[in-house]
């Protein structure tokens, strides 16, 4: 199995900026696709942004423009920073990723969630 480990979630006023960060660890494997989810009180878990192998990415409209997915890949990590936080941005934050390994096998592994509240 493939472990994430999410960091970099907090309190931030409106209009504020906060950067998540995701870290992935395991035993000969290497990630393919990644992305961010969210999920609000009372609502579904939404894909945020992902970030594919080959760099492509994709934003949830409501986001466009204020936030970036990147990754670090010397460090099997990835990134999202938020700029222009909006109250409608708070929720639990889920960092997922596509994983394989030369077995072969294939996985989806989740980060615990990390909690974003903006608010004045």
């Amino acid at each position: 199995q493939v472990q994430l480990v999410e960091s970099g979630g907090g309190l931030v006023r409106p209009g504020g900026s906060l950067r998540l960060s995701c870290a992935a660890s395991g035993t000969s494997f290497s990630i393919n696709d990644m992305g961010w989810h969210r999920q609000a009180p009372g609502k579904q878990r939404e894909l945020v942004a992902r970030l594919t192998s080959g760099g492509s990415t994709s934003y949830l409209d409501s986001v466009k423009g204020r936030f970036t997915i990147f990754r670090d890949n010397t460090k099997n990590a990835w990134y999202l920073q938020m700029n222009s936080l909006k109250p409608e941005d708070t929720a639990v934050y889920y960092c997922e990723a596509d994983w394989k390994r030369p077995v072969p096998e294939v996985g989806r592994s989740w980060g615990q969630g990390t909690q974003v509240t903006v608010s004045a």
